[in-house]
């Protein structure tokens, strides 16, 4: 047998460096997630000084917990949920200037591409547009890539996009009768979930995105795109399956939140409920068809 590397060895850390790379692991992340872009107030004391024990007494005083110090709540950029710190509330409208600007999808596309406020966009490889159809009557949106999305500079190319396809299949749809994009177009390092600020900053060019599609129908895949888009706060077990309204700025569209494929993949007995809501999107595009035909006889 060959021999073992002892755990100090550089060979053996080398190598271990190279299977986390492997499997897509590129930050060292701490186990509680940190948010960066809000300033953090110094560390208060867990305790006031007691005072000290007087003769009269035979027990020690109490320690009091000290009042929190008042906490004056960031200021939030326009039509975003997520309290911003200035510098990122800065960002959110420079995207939202942006955003508003492009008359065109691939006006939208390049403008992302020059857009320099979202820090997602310094550790992604590529930018994550969009796939499929922009014509379709119907549009996916996803919450942000992962790493094969990053290397194809696709959306849903990964595991979780390869059951998206066959998703869409059962429903006799392909990639060319769909639209698919992310809220944010960048990959978070690591995977990692989006921070409110990276969601808030980008959100102005997924709402564009979505105007100048200006599909039919709406479909959340996953509780976070479904919430922030939906300006949701209940979990995706009770938000998926319902037809929303969304407002695409210039007219009212059907809106539904469905389970993310990547879940799917960890949860399979939840295909059930991923399979009655595509029998209601199905129903709801052959009442469509069905409307079409009759108004063209």
């Amino acid at each position: 047998m060959p021999a073992e590397f002892p755990a100090s060895s550089t060979d053996a850390l080398a190598a271990l460096i190279e299977w986390y790379a492997a499997n897509g692991v590129d930050i060292a992340l701490d186990e509680e997630p940190v948010d960066r872009l809000t300033p953090r107030a110094a560390p208060q004391p867990a305790f006031a000084t007691a005072a000290p024990p007087t003769m009269e007494t035979a027990t020690p005083s109490p320690r009091i917990m000290p009042s929190a110090p008042p906490q004056v709540a960031p200021a939030r950029a326009a039509g975003s949920n997520a309290a911003l710190s200035p510098d990122a509330e800065a960002d959110a409208l420079a995207a939202r200037a942006a955003a508003a600007s492009a008359r065109t999808l691939d006006e939208l596309r390049e403008i992302l591409a020059n857009f320099e406020g979202c820090s997602l966009k310094l550790t992604a490889k590529s930018l994550v547009f969009a796939d499929g159809n922009p014509a379709a009557r119907i549009m996916l949106v996803g919450e942000a890539p992962g790493r094969e999305e990053d290397l194809q500079g696709l959306p849903f190319v990964g595991p979780s996009g390869q059951l998206l396809d066959r998703m869409l299949a059962a429903i006799e749809l392909t990639r060319d009768d769909v639209y698919i994009a992310n809220v944010v177009p960048w990959r978070p390092p690591g995977n990692r979930t989006p921070t409110p600020q990276e969601t808030a900053i980008c959100r102005p060019f997924i709402e564009r995105q979505i105007a100048l599609v200006d599909p039919d129908i709406l479909i959340f895949l996953g509780g976070a795109s479904a919430k922030e888009m939906l300006r949701a706060t209940e979990g995706i077990l009770r938000l998926r399956g319902q037809w929303r309204d969304f407002d695409t700025g210039t007219r009212i569209v059907k809106a539904m939140a469905t389970l993310h494929p990547a879940y799917l993949l960890r949860q399979p007995l939840q295909k059930r409920l991923v399979w009655r809501d595509l029998l209601t999107v199905k129903a709801e595009i052959d009442a469509r068809r069905a409307e079409t035909i009759n108004s063209a006889s």
